[in-house]
């Protein structure tokens, strides 16, 4: 039994070894030009003899394998074959002037409906050659056969046999070489319908007006044209007017596009629902659920990498569409059309884009708050070290003091275990909540004056503060920096020769802590405070950290001296 006919414009594949091969471009045209000049030889010269019949059935068969609807090299069922061939021999038997009217008709919008598809020079000459000849031969020879009191006169005559014939030979002389071989020819549905109830309107107009008036049949047809002109004109300004409303063009984009949805209210919907679902897949959901609101869907079904489910009922007609890395499937009890399924489609896409957006704004706030936590852990890193550093300052004392040294061991002790239990506990409340650290404001002096209790006894200049009276800071952020930039300059100490580190403390906040060693070599000083450096005893991100903590807290922590014999770092308010 032979394959059931599937719609060429859906599914243009062949089964290789079954069909025959598809008409090029070439054979196309000259499929054209032989169905025009049978049937030009049929109506111009056939006068009721049996010849005039063959012709016409010749002309209906080279149609068959021309016609741009169904792909003609393809094999039919038997019965829609005995069909076709009833209507055939219907058309060479009863063919009256009224159904060569009406063929022509519908041969001119097939061949005019196809114009817009096309894109090569020649395709669009041979079509628009058609076009012609068919409008000619309508207008010149089967509308005037139609009135009773009109005969065409012999001029008239002589151009239709001898004159139009021409136009199909010129498609014949036409390479086809423009169009890809086996292409489908794509017909444009409200094109084709135009053309043929204008060419109809136009025939029978020109018709009624003859009969009416009893007239001259050229001036019924020039008041045709005119009436059918001035419709058009008046069309093609409603269409688009430009008068303070859309025009006809807008209502019927608006309908074609939302069949009914409508589909700006999908939109919408769509975008809601993005903003108050916060979950992906909670949005997937809700978004599915609502669209089951469609009268010809009955479920949808998805899968993505991270989940899968459905909402609605399954049915027998079924369509998938992968978008966004989700795999969407649309059930429906009747087969979907071309036009709906678009739409759908497109509804899918957009539910897809909105269900990606939600899924890298969730790993956008997962990547944030881990980020979060690694600056904090980074920062407490250098707290506890240098945490750490004051009680290995305590334990050298303790070791290295003499019997009479109690007094002033017990003094350094209630000096710094106070503040390193206040610190420690700092740091704990820190690990809590990850994030920006709430700074607690001190007395500039007080705070000053505790930092030198911290660091006595150590080779370290602390200068006289230049401090407005009740001047004060945070705490937080100058105890970090403090102990980092400290801890750089006595390690650096302690490598080479004896260094002099001096600190000070001026109107601003601002705090100084100089050396006279060595500069930091030019290649680590580009990146010392805007990326981790290589580090002999740490990981290289102290100073990286310090300086984000100060932006953070709205200081800046800068380099301010670079030179040998004057290393100096600042931390200073950002204006």
């Amino acid at each position: 039994m032979p394959e059931e006919l599937p719609n060429p414009l859906l599914s243009p594949t062949r089964s290789p070894g079954t069909e025959a091969a598809p008409l090029s471009g070439r054979n196309l045209n000259i499929m054209l030009a032989a169905m025009l000049l049978t049937l030009h030889g049929a109506i111009a010269w056939g006068g009721g003899e049996w010849w005039q019949r063959g012709l016409l059935l010749a002309h209906f068969g080279l149609f068959l394998i021309w016609q741009p609807v169904w792909r003609g090299e393809r094999q039919i069922p038997m019965p829609l074959a005995l069909l076709v061939l009833c209507i055939g021999a219907f058309f060479a038997v009863a063919g009256n002037w009224w159904l060569v009217g009406t063929w022509i008709a519908v041969l001119f919008g097939l061949i005019g409906g196809g114009v817009p598809g096309t894109v090569g020079r020649r395709e669009r000459l041979v079509a628009i050659l058609g076009a012609v000849y068919l409008v000619a031969m309508l207008l010149m020879w089967v509308v005037p056969q139609l009135f009773t009191r009109y005969a065409v006169s012999q001029e008239v005559a002589g151009v239709v046999r001898y004159g139009l014939p021409l136009l199909p030979l010129i498609i014949l002389a036409i390479p086809g070489g423009e169009r890809r071989r086996g292409d489908p020819v794509i017909v444009d549905l409200f094109y084709s319908l135009m053309l043929f109830l204008l060419v109809v309107a136009l025939a029978l107009g020109s018709f009624v007006i003859q009969e009416v008036t009893q007239g001259q049949y050229l001036l019924g047809l020039m008041q045709s044209l005119m009436v059918i002109a001035v419709l058009l004109a008046g069309l093609s300004w409603l269409w688009n007017p430009r008068a303070g409303f859309g025009g006809i063009g807008t209502l019927l984009s608006r309908y074609l596009l939302g069949l009914g949805l409508p589909f700006e209210l999908r939109m919408r919907r769509l975008a809601e629902l993005s903003q108050t679902e916060t979950r992906p897949e909670q949005f997937l959901r809700s978004a599915l659920t609502y669209m089951l609101e469609l009268p010809w869907i009955s479920g949808y079904g998805w899968r993505s990498a991270q989940s899968e489910g459905m909402v609605g009922q399954p049915a027998d007609h079924v369509e998938q569409y992968e978008t966004g890395g989700i795999l969407f499937t649309l059930h429906a009890p009747r087969p979907f059309s071309p036009a709906v399924l678009l739409h759908l489609k497109l509804l899918m896409q957009m539910t897809g884009h909105f269900h990606e957006a939600l899924r890298r704004e969730q790993l956008r706030q997962q990547s944030a708050y881990t980020q979060a936590i690694y600056e904090t852990g980074a920062r407490l890193t250098h707290d506890v070290k240098n945490l750490l550093q004051s009680l290995r300052s305590i334990c050298a004392a303790a070791e290295m003091r003499g019997a009479d040294d109690s007094a002033a061991f017990r003094a350094l002790v209630q000096r710094q275990l106070p503040q390193i239990t206040q610190r420690l506990g700092a740091t704990l409340e820190k690990l809590k909540s990850p994030g920006l650290v709430e700074m607690r404001d001190v007395d500039a002096a007080i705070w000053w004056q505790g930092l030198q209790a911290r660091y006595a006894g150590r080779n370290i200049v602390f200068l006289k503060p230049e401090l407005r009276e009740g001047e004060r800071l945070p705490a937080e952020l100058f105890d970090s920096i403090a102990d980092t930039l400290i801890d750089n300059a006595l390690y650096k100490a302690s490598q080479g020769r004896p260094l002099r580190i001096s600190a000070g403390l001026s109107s601003g906040p601002c705090l100084s802590i100089c050396d006279d060693g060595e500069p930091v070599p030019p290649e680590i000083a580009a990146d010392l405070l805007a990326a981790p450096v290589p580090s002999d005893n740490g990981l290289g991100v102290g100073l990286f950290q310090a300086a984000k903590f100060a932006e953070q807290s709205g200081y800046a922590l800068l380099l301010a001296d670079n030179r040998r014999g004057r290393v100096c770092f600042e931390l200073k308010p950002v204006r």
